[in-house]
């Protein structure tokens, strides 16, 4: 099977895969039977992850502000595929 050719450098996962294991990291948090230094581990990353989809997300909205800026995006048309265009 052909592999998708990669964006991201291996460090840095994308915002749905950073996203997924935070809400996995916050459910064994919230579960409370972790050991101290493993939950401490799991919060430390929580933050790292939190982090890294807050600057993601505020990207996203400077790319969206930009384009809205620029005036070139179109009227969104739910009906209408990429084929349509």
């Amino acid at each position: 099977m052909a592999r998708k050719p990669q964006t991201d450098t291996p460090a840095t996962p994308d915002f749905e895969t950073s996203l997924a294991e935070l809400e996995t990291l916050v459910e064994r948090l919230e579960r409370g039977d972790l050991p101290l230094e493993e939950a401490l581990g799991s919060f430390e990353r929580g933050v790292a992850l939190s982090r890294q989809c807050q600057g993601s997300l505020a990207t996203a909205q400077q790319k969206v502000e930009q384009l809205l800026r620029d005036g070139s995006t179109a009227p969104f048309n739910p009906e209408q595929t990429d084929d349509d265009a």
